[in-house]
């Protein structure tokens, strides 16, 4: 038991950003827009939280920053794949490295710079459940948040208008336009989301996970992130169940390195990125299901007629 509690909190700590990431990119899929740009956006929120949070010494402010840098940097995107026609998936990359050198950039006076790192935050009586209120009743307001943020796109995709509009425009864009729905809104909308959900996931790296910044921090979750929701088939639940399980994926090979296991480190290192390659592989054996569950206008411009 005194071993497996922090391991399982470990895994939390490892999966939370995973989540924040893969669900704001469930959203803007939803919507028919495929962002391959996390990985940027991720950069840019872990940066701007982590500059916020020294210029003000406000763990709250941080937040916000992460936040905003994310979702700024998707409204570059949406410029481009929505107003400018051009390229989803090349866009999508031009902003992952765009992401890289202006992280880099911004925080090349961050660095070696440390933080105490976001306050837990105790829930009263709950906490002192045996085991129990350790690992779910003493956390940082973000790890709360992805819990909530899980349920909430459940409920809004699943069961609000809004949440079906979105749907419809992922679903067949000509239809939803049809039928008076403003499509590039929308999907502008469901990308600033996801940009900003990208940006607390960042934000989570540089101010819980490992309270400091590095240039490129973000270690390839972006794209982890990105085939989490394929890995879900466009589903909630499964993305939380699939960040959990890449996050325990992620703490293996470090516990396994800790332990002295005859494997170089750089191998152990490949582990989660490894799972992902492999589960996409066992998944795409699988074409009508992807087919049923991805959106069918996703990837696919609009073009608005009168």
């Amino acid at each position: 038991m005194e071993i497996l509690l922090p391991t399982l909190l470990t895994i939390i700590t490892a999966a939370t950003p995973l989540l924040y990431a893969a669900l704001g990119e469930l959203v803007t899929e939803k919507s028919g827009v495929l962002n391959l740009g996390v990985e940027g956006m991720i950069l840019m929120g872990a940066v701007c939280g982590f500059a916020m949070v020294h210029a003000t010494d406000s763990a709250a402010l941080g937040i916000f920053a992460g936040l905003l840098g994310g979702a700024a940097l998707s409204l570059v995107f949406a410029l481009l794949v929505l107003g400018l026609q051009a390229s989803q998936v090349a866009s999508g990359l031009a902003l992952t490295i765009f992401g890289l050198g202006l992280s880099a950039l911004v925080g090349q006076d961050l660095v070696g710079l440390a933080y105490a790192g976001l306050p837990k935050l105790a829930i009263p009586l709950l906490c002192d459940i045996p085991f129990v209120g350790q690992l779910l009743f003493k956390h940082d307001i973000l790890v709360y948040g992805s819990f909530a943020l899980t349920a909430a796109v459940a409920w809004f995709l699943v069961g609000t208008r809004a949440g079906l509009i979105v749907r419809a425009v992922g679903d067949s864009h000509a239809a939803a336009h049809a039928m008076g729905y403003s499509v590039l809104r929308i999907r502008c909308a469901a990308t600033v989301f996801g940009g900003g959900m990208a940006g607390l996931a960042g934000a989570y790296l540089s101010l819980a996970y490992s309270p400091l910044w590095v240039e490129n921090m973000s270690a390839g979750r972006g794209w982890i992130a990105l085939a989490l929701v394929v890995f879900a088939t466009w589903r909630t639940g499964r993305v939380l169940l699939g960040a959990y399980l890449f996050g325990g994926i992620t703490i293996l090979q470090l516990h396994a390195q800790a332990a002295g296991v005859g494997v170089p480190s750089q191998a152990m290192s490949m582990l989660p990125y490894l799972a992902t390659i492999v589960v996409l592989v066992l998944i795409s054996r699988d074409h009508n299901k992807i087919k049923l569950n991805a959106p069918a206008c996703i990837g696919k411009p609009f073009h608005p007629t009168a």
